[in-house]
């Protein structure tokens, strides 16, 4: 088995597995379209329900809130009962969250489904991460984790440009309502198609396990066998506190501190963006547009962050990011700029902020093994994710405590530096 393993990791990949990569990165699409279209629509979510920064801040903050408890209830199942299950369950809170948002007549209803919803997206990102490593070769695992992360921001740009079109005609609800549809439609499409790793089945070797296996070498152009090997002895042990065995003890905590940082961050400037740009004055479309250029921006980065891993390592890569994007958002923050570099900015904001960031996906892939690999990712968003709970509700009880646009940003922008050399200082020999 161990022969068939490398020849999979040293072959060229097949259709079958592009088309599992594929699926994730579309449910990764799905994500972007579930978060931002809640950022999108905030503004006019504010003045229905005549609602403060702070209160909007929250109803960010518990979608943010549900995904810590996706990761950390729902993503580590992905180890014990297959990855196929966990994206099935997560695509039915989405999908239920989304929906029935449009029918939300209450601000706890809204706060109470972007939990739910929360825990939908929460339990797929980890999962998401792992499937797309495992049916990767060598050659492209990396490219690939990396590759996944750039349909968040695609799905993103998608939204707003929908939101841009339908809220002025047809109201906020209806923008979830659409989302909702595509939410049940991806659902479909992992029942159709999705099939679990090779990893997780030899790891686990679940009923019916060999016919599984054999479909999935066939599926890759590899022998199939006539028996499943032993159950590896790590497969067997507590997976949360294989997270804390000496050789992954440093690089845990390591990991926890850059993604907490790099989310707080991130989620900061993913919901309040076209906000900000529509209350300097910008008319709804065009206030849109900023978030949807913040977007472009993380399509691009992610995609560039993937080639220039290939040539730095992804240790330098993301630090060299980090740094840039730092540099980047105490200039926009300090100076008085026109609409053009406004656009400018928050474009070059969204390539090194959310392209370096989704650096740290290959990298906690690399870090932990297969038999682990899901609750590593899940714990490390899961703790990360307090980080983004809190980011988008600290800059709204900021903003109504009258800080400037010029404190928000430098204060923002410090924690992206934590997360460059928290990376830089990781140990693992696999990155």
């Amino acid at each position: 088995m161990n022969e068939i393993k490398k020849a999979i990791n040293t072959s060229e990949m097949t259709a079958f597995q592009i088309l599992m990569v594929a699926i994730c990165f579309i449910l990764n699409m799905n994500d972007g379209i579930d978060v931002l279209v809640v950022s999108f629509s905030g503004s006019e979510i504010t003045k229905e329900w005549d609602l403060s920064k702070t209160q909007m801040g929250y109803i960010f903050s518990s979608g943010l809130a549900g995904m810590t408890l996706g990761a950390f209830l729902l993503a580590p199942f992905a180890d014990k009962i297959g990855r196929r299950k966990v994206f099935i369950i997560s695509m039915l809170l989405i999908t239920s969250g989304m929906l029935l948002v449009f029918m939300s007549k209450e601000y706890w209803q809204i706060l109470s489904l972007r939990l739910l919803t929360g825990i939908g997206i929460g339990g797929i990102l980890p999962t998401m991460a792992a499937t797309a490593s495992e049916f990767s070769n060598n050659k492209h695992r990396d490219f690939n984790v990396g590759l996944v992360q750039a349909g968040w921001p695609i799905g993103a740009i998608l939204t707003g440009f929908f939101c841009a079109w339908a809220i002025p005609q047809f109201g906020w609800r209806f923008a979830f309502l659409f989302a909702g549809i595509i939410s049940f439609l991806m659902l479909i499409g992992v029942i159709v198609f999705m099939k679990d790793s090779l990893d997780f089945l030899l790891n686990k070797q679940p009923k019916n396990a060999l016919k599984k296996v054999n479909v999935l070498l066939e599926n890759m152009n590899q022998p199939t066998i006539d028996s499943l090997p032993s159950i590896p002895k790590a497969s067997s042990k507590g997976s949360v506190m294989s997270l804390f065995e000496p050789q992954y003890k440093r690089d845990t905590f390591l990991l926890w501190l850059a993604i907490s940082f790099g989310f707080l961050t991130l989620y900061t400037l993913m919901s309040w963006v076209p906000q900000i740009a529509k209350d300097a004055g910008l008319a709804f479309q065009m206030a849109t547009n900023v978030g949807i250029a913040l977007n472009v921006g993380a399509a691009l980065g992610t995609v560039s962050m993937g080639f220039i891993a290939k040539k730095l390592g992804l240790q330098k890569t993301i630090l060299l990011f980090m740094i840039t994007a730092f540099v980047v958002m105490v200039i926009y923050g300090n100076f008085k700029l026109s609409t053009l570099l406004i656009f400018t900015f928050i474009f070059l904001i969204g390539v090194f902020v959310q392209g370096g960031f989704n650096g740290m996906y290959p990298t906690i892939s690399r870090v932990y093994p297969a038999a682990v690999r899901t609750t590593g990712v899940g714990f490390a968003i899961g703790v990360g994710r307090i980080g983004a709970i809190l980011g988008p509700t600290i800059f709204g009880i900021l903003s109504d405590a009258g800080f400037s646009k010029s404190s928000l940003f430098i204060i923002f922008s410090v924690p992206l530096l934590v997360t460059g050399f928290a990376v830089w200082s990781l140990k693992s020999k696999n990155l």
